[in-house]
């Protein structure tokens, strides 16, 4: 036996419940999703604690290399860098804090690398010096 045709208002009913059905459970599942999203974006970035070090570490090397006389610019606008990373680490702006502990980082070489150099340079133009010194003996002393 067949099943009786369904009349026409029945079957709009039926596809009026099934769209109703469907939006409800959109509106429940893009909140849901959104959210799931957004944890996802903030447990994608760790913790630049290793960068942090080594800046950290380069800062410091820089300092003991005497960037503080040498490279003081560059000296100061690392250790203002590093500073920046350390305030955005506690905000666990992990990103930002990479980026500049990483900026950090490039600067404190930099000073350093200055400064080594600025005291190669010196002690290049103390040896010049005592060569001269020497020379204008030995000329004197051959005369």
């Amino acid at each position: 036996m067949k099943n009786p045709p369904m009349p026409f208002t029945a079957l709009h009913l039926d596809t009026m419940e099934i769209r109703r059905k469907a939006q409800l459970a959109g509106l429940t599942i893009l909140p849901a999703l959104f959210l799931l999203i957004m944890l996802n974006g903030c447990a994608g970035i760790p913790a630049p604690t290793e960068q942090m070090a080594l800046s950290t570490a380069a800062v410091g090397q820089a300092g003991k290399a005497g960037a503080t006389e040498m490279a003081p610019a560059e000296l100061q606008l690392a250790r203002e860098k590093l500073d920046k990373a350390k305030l955005a680490m506690t905000k666990e702006d992990f990103d930002d804090a990479r980026k500049l502990a990483e900026q950090a980082q490039v600067d404190a070489q930099l000073a350093e690398v200055k400064s080594r150099s600025g005291t190669a340079g010196k002690a290049a133009g103390e040896l010049r010096e005592g060569t001269r010194v020497l020379r204008e003996e030995l000329d004197r002393k051959n005369k």
